[in-house]
């Protein structure tokens, strides 16, 4: 009996041990992020806010390409590209919708919006999905050359969202001001709440806003989903 109980004690000392160990790494990369965020504060908080009224005219022209990888996401692909073409205040601009042949749920929902706007092109790949996003990217990227190619024209930059993303309207335009300036541009994601949930919806919009600011300093050193990246950075990374 004292020997079942030793190994269900060294067992359960183990296991907590095990566990603490994870804490204690979980907590060390919290921390690091924590810490990039704050000497980002420091140094440079006191800089003047960027607003859409100080933003300088962009000093290059070019259309600007919106790359939207979608499996098997009909239940939004349709209400994404919808609400972008009706937000996007910009001159120039092309959604290219990454698709695969084995989904026609999705193809069906992008190109009934499709039809009604030429700004999005329905880019369905070689190969069955799901694939990596990546493999999508790059099917994108290859038809957007052969774009350019065909309209002897070249694309500026390339904007990255997912097929669950609610656009802003003025980002094209934030996008087209800074990327003059820098290779690879990121905006602040923000949470949608839903009000007939305050509690929990609110509870994680709060959560989620204060990770996303914060890791948004880091973020701009690593890129993410919601980025740009300018043309000449994109065909390197590809």
């Amino acid at each position: 009996m004292r020997e079942s109980l030793w190994i269900v004690d060294a067992f359960a000392h183990e296991t907590l041990l095990f566990a603490g160990v994870g804490l204690l790494l979980g907590g060390i990369d919290d921390l690091l992020i924590d810490l990039v965020y704050i000497v980002r504060r420091i140094l440079y908080g006191r800089r003047p806010r960027l607003t859409l009224s100080t933003l300088e005219p962009p000093h290059t022209v070019g259309r600007i390409a919106v790359f939207v990888a979608a499996w098997d996401e009909v239940a939004v692909i349709g209400g994404m590209l919808s609400a972008a073409v009706e937000r996007y205040e910009h001159d120039d601009y092309r959604i290219y919708v990454g698709l695969y042949p084995n989904d026609r749920a999705t193809i069906d929902a992008a190109a009934a919006v499709a039809e009604r706007d030429p700004r999005i092109r329905l880019v369905i790949g070689p190969r069955d999905g799901p694939t990596t996003k990546a493999d999508c990217l790059n099917t994108l990227w290859k038809a957007l050359r052969r774009d350019d190619a065909r309209d002897d024209a070249r694309t500026k930059a390339i904007v990255l969202h997912d097929a669950e993303d609610v656009v802003h309207a003025q980002e094209l335009r934030v996008f087209d001001s800074l990327i003059d300036r820098y290779e690879v541009v990121q905006l602040p994601v923000l949470p949608l709440v839903n009000y007939g949930s305050r509690l929990v919806s609110g509870h994680y919009a709060d959560e989620f806003a204060e990770s996303n600011v914060t890791l948004s300093q880091l973020r701009r050193l690593v890129a993410a989903v919601y980025v740009l990246y300018s043309r000449y950075a994109y065909g390197r990374i590809r």
